[in-house]
C-alpha cells in the first residue's frame, strides 16, 4: 500500500519561501512519477508541480520560476520549494503518485495522494 505523507507547510509572509516534504512508504520510490497539487478554499485542485519517473520536470505557469520540484530517490522523499511566495499560492498542498512514467499537471493521472499540507502566505 503505497503511503504519502506531506509536511513543511506553515504561514510565511510574501515574498517569503518555504519546503514541502512528501515521504513515500510501500513502494519503490524510483518506480513513481509524482507531483504537487494544491486547492484554495472555494476552487478546484490544480496541479503546480510534476516529475516524472526519469526527472523530467513540468511547472504551472504561476509556478515557474519561482517552484523547484525534486526527489531523492534515496530518501524516498519528494520535495516542493517554493521562493517568493504570494497571497494566492495559500491553498493546501497536496502530494501525488503514480506508477506511470509521466503523469505531468492532471490530477486524473495520479491514483495515490498524501492528506495534505497547509501554505498560508499573507500580505
Amino acid at each position: 500500500q503505497v503511503q504519502l505523507v506531506e509536511s513543511g507547510g506553515g504561514s510565511v509572509q510574501a515574498g517569503g519561501s518555504l519546503r514541502l516534504s512528501c515521504a513515500a512508504s510501500g513502494a519503490s520510490f524510483s518506480s513513481f512519477c509524482m507531483g504537487w497539487f494544491r486547492q484554495a478554499v472555494g476552487m478546484e485542485r490544480e496541479g503546480v508541480a510534476a516529475i516524472d519517473r526519469y526527472g523530467t520536470t513540468s511547472f504551472a505557469d504561476s509556478a515557474k520560476g519561482r517552484f523547484t520540484i525534486s526527489k531523492d530517490n534515496a530518501k524516498n522523499i519528494l520535495y516542493l520549494q517554493m521562493n517568493s511566495l504570494k497571497p494566492e499560492d495559500t491553498a493546501m498542498y497536496y502530494c501525488a503518485a503514480d506508477f506511470r512514467v509521466y503523469g505531468g499537471l492532471s490530477s486524473y493521472n495520479y491514483n495515490y495522494w498524501g492528506q495534505g499540507t497547509q501554505v498560508t502566505v499573507s500580505s
